[in-house]
């Protein structure tokens, strides 16, 4: 009996001892090369995939591509993951994409974009802030600051959450707002910027919707134009967060894009193996950054965690 129950305990011992199966993630974003702000949400991804065993395959187009996006989905549903962690900037575009991934049982994030209208297709939850509201945040400070005028600057105009952004800042300013739309080049953002300020002596606001890509060189621009404008921007970088600590920048809209990486790979990796979800979407910002805070932050950005 004893020589039984100490059979027993070893076979018990190598069960619990032997590694479980690690859970096939794949993770498509729409995130451009050339855009700090997705190597950051890259981080979080590969940290939650560290942590938790998963195996991650992590996928973007080199552009603003949703045809390209699209492909990369379905090519994710063809592996047949355990689950599937997406942005979903343009619903018209990926949804049919989206629904053959939760037609075939596999189960649906998503991050920074769309969240709304992916859970209108099944998807099961999302991490992210809700645009309209940040931009409605950040109009009424800008407004508050005495901001009359403004650009808002689009560099993925066609992205839902970006243009939500513009709409939601035109609410909250209250007063005069022109979308400037542009490509994802600095360079081209700072000329256009440039020229906007030029063409019309009472623009007194800059709103960017990106850090590096966009508010850097429009703060730039204003620079160089000598004149007094508040510039601020969605997200953050290093660069633009010295802009306001040297108070030549008003704020930054920090959505922690680290925590949508990380928490959409961990929470499917328990989904997968455990079966749980949270039972509601998880808000990661928005969070004012202003030059109080800005100095506080500047290292962590720098290190492509903020």
């Amino acid at each position: 009996m004893k020589t039984f129950m100490k059979g027993a305990i070893a076979a018990g011992a190598v069960a619990v001892a032997a590694p479980a199966m690690a859970q096939d993630i794949a993770v498509v974003v729409h995130g451009q090369a050339n855009d700090a702000f997705w190597s950051v949400v890259k981080a979080g991804v590969d940290q939650a995939a560290a942590d938790t065993g998963a195996n991650v395959s992590y996928n973007s187009p080199e552009t603003f591509d949703m045809v390209l996006m699209s492909q990369l989905i379905d090519a994710a549903v063809n592996e047949e993951p355990d689950g599937l962690v997406i942005s979903f900037p343009d619903p018209d575009a990926l949804g049919p994409s989206v629904e053959r991934a939760i037609a075939a049982g596999i189960p649906v994030i998503t991050i920074n974009a769309g969240g709304a209208q992916a859970k209108e297709l099944g998807a099961a939850m999302h991490v992210g802030q809700d645009e309209f509201d940040a931009g409605v945040a950040a109009g009424m400070a800008l407004a508050e600051m005495g901001g009359t005028n403004a650009l808002c600057v689009n560099q993925e105009v066609g992205n839902i959450s970006l243009d939500q952004r513009c709409a939601g800042f035109e609410e909250g300013f209250g007063g005069s707002v022109t979308v400037l739309p542009t490509t994802n080049d600095p360079a081209e953002i700072e000329s256009k910027v440039s020229a906007a300020l030029a063409s019309d002596d009472t623009i007194d606001t800059v709103m960017a919707l990106g850090a590096s890509t966009a508010g850097e060189p429009s703060v730039a621009a204003v620079k160089a134009s000598g004149r007094d404008v508040n510039v601020a921007t969605f997200d953050m970088s290093a660069g633009f967060l010295q802009s306001v600590v040297d108070g030549d920048a008003a704020f930054a809209l920090d959505q922690q894009q680290y925590l949508q990486g990380y928490m959409g790979v961990a929470i499917m990796a328990l989904q997968a193996k455990f079966g749980l979800m949270p039972g509601g979407d998880i808000a990661s910002g928005p969070n004012l950054v202003t030059a109080d805070k800005a100095g506080q932050v500047i290292e962590l950005s720098a290190q492509g965690l903020r």
